[in-house]
């Protein structure tokens, strides 16, 4: 038995729509090829709110306090912010820690390069090693850039994640990634009476030198 018009007509009009449909996918958005999709692992900003975010490519960013800026605390102290804190930094090493007071707060120090210490042509002819909450470079004849600039242009930087997420992000960041990290630069104080301080420049280098930071997000570019 013959089928009825409509129905001829319906099945001509799926197959048609069918064909459109298979020859014109869904656009997608291209992606430079030198961009790789960013990881990004923030706290709770109302515990652990964002200080104003450096610029890509520029050299860290250090802000005031604002006045409306809640108290931070961590278990077993609280902590006395000191500056907004925002880099976008190359990995020259990470150095874990479990003994020490210094480790119950911050379990991970990274050394941290910007500016030309992010070249490879630069690192190659540096020797960069950590322990005992330092950083240290050396080099064979001469430094591939002037001493000056590679302490304005690296840090040793003691991190203390806000909460386990930005913790366990922490405890996958690799010597040579690119990572941006925002927080704040912090006094820790303990009941006891012990604290521990920031640096609050870039220009320093030797004990004190290093930068104690309160991390509320890390990007792993």
């Amino acid at each position: 038995m013959a089928l009825p018009l409509r129905w001829i007509v319906i099945a001509v009009l799926g197959c048609l729509l069918l064909g459109w449909w298979l020859s014109n996918p869904a656009p997608t958005l291209p992606i430079p090829d030198n961009t790789r999709i960013a990881d990004i692992t923030r706290a709770d900003t109302s515990a652990c709110p964002l200080p104003p975010l450096v610029a890509r490519g520029a050299a860290p960013l250090q802000s005031e306090i604002p006045s409306a800026m809640p108290a931070l605390s961590m278990e077993g102290a609280t902590l006395q912010p000191l500056a907004g804190f925002s880099i976008e930094a190359r990995v020259l090493g990470r150095e874990d820690y479990r003994i020490g007071r210094e480790a119950e707060f911050s379990p991970t120090d990274l050394a941290l390069g910007w500016g030309r210490m992010t070249e490879d042509a630069v690192l190659a002819q540096l020797k960069i090693s950590q322990g005992g909450r330092w950083y240290r470079y050396s080099w064979k004849h001469e430094p591939p850039i002037p001493l000056g600039e590679i302490i304005r242009s690296s840090a040793n930087m003691h991190m203390l994640p806000a909460d386990d997420r930005v913790a366990a992000a922490l405890g996958d960041v690799e010597a040579g990634e690119r990572v941006r990290i925002d927080g704040w630069l912090v006094q820790v104080n303990s009941p006891d009476g012990w604290r521990w301080r920031s640096s609050l420049t870039r220009e320093d280098s030797g004990g004190g030198a290093c930068e104690v930071v309160y991390v509320c997000s890390i990007t792993r570019q």
